[in-house]
């Protein structure tokens, strides 16, 4: 029996209200971290907000639609795409991405054969929490600077408008999911954006300018790596892997002796 707080469990179904609220909020909340990821390491937003929709699309279809899930921006790549973009070029990355897709294509027929139970073993959930953590508590600085400075003639700037702007967003997500109960406790994210966006709009921080000269259909630039940029992103790549998996023991390390 559902206790009094939950508006929804597991195997209910919301009614045309609930889920077109809770939809575009999970639009929203994916979208910006899905067009985060590829704007702080130099990539096309529009590539892989297509190459997004393109894999939920299979992942769908694959799990016969049985897992409503949305395949996003991963933020756990950061550091090893800035690393081979930086040794080898945007290639590079590209290449890179190619052999990750194909790991992760083997280790999904892996599962796929032999079950999921050896992950938890492998990967028990004490591990694969601090290791969450770490890469959020990373990410908090840029956070921190994309909320509080804007660009003037091609250097930061400190804006206390613009940073009013991310308080006011949060401060609402946060009041919405402490203080209400319901199907509004459900939507931090999608009221904290709507208030964020009407409290920009009366500061007078929107610039609808590349709004107004974005074409309606319009085809993303396509980038097709060098196939001789294999063997250097091989090289780079490994190398970012072992400097993001010593950084995920230190801080695995680090956590355990609390």
């Amino acid at each position: 029996m559902m206790s009094d707080n939950k508006v929804l469990d597991v195997h209910d179904k919301p009614d045309a209200g609930k889920w077109l609220a809770l939809s575009l909020q999970h639009m929203f909340a994916m979208f910006g971290a899905t067009i985060l990821v590829p704007q702080l390491v130099g990539l096309s937003p529009a590539i892989a907000l297509l190459t997004s929709g393109l894999a939920t699309i299979v992942f769908v279809l694959v799990t016969r639609f049985k897992v409503p899930a949305y395949l996003g921006s991963s933020f756990a790549f950061i550091a090893p795409i800035i690393v081979a973009t930086e040794n080898g070029g945007i290639g590079s990355a590209m290449i890179g991405s190619m052999f990750v897709a194909l790991v992760y294509a083997l280790v999904s027929l892996l599962i796929w054969t032999t079950g999921s139970g050896w992950i938890m073993e492998f990967l028990p959930p004490v591990v694969v929490g601090p290791v969450i953590m770490v890469i959020g508590l990373a990410l908090a600085p840029t956070a921190v600077s994309m909320a509080s400075t804007i660009q003037v003639d091609g250097e930061a700037q400190y804006n206390l408008l613009h940073f009013s702007a991310a308080i006011v967003t949060l401060a609402a997500a946060i009041i919405c999911l402490m203080f209400f109960r319901g199907v509004v406790s459900l939507m931090p994210v999608l009221i904290g954006i709507v208030v964020g966006y009407i409290y920009s709009a009366a500061i007078g921080i929107l610039d609808f300018t590349k709004v107004h000269e974005a074409d309606w259909i319009a085809m993303p630039e396509f980038l097709i790596p060098g196939i001789d940029m294999t063997l250097l992103l091989l090289q780079h790549c490994l190398q970012s892997w072992f400097q993001y998996q010593s950084l995920q023991f230190r801080s695995i390390s680090v956590t355990s002796l609390y």
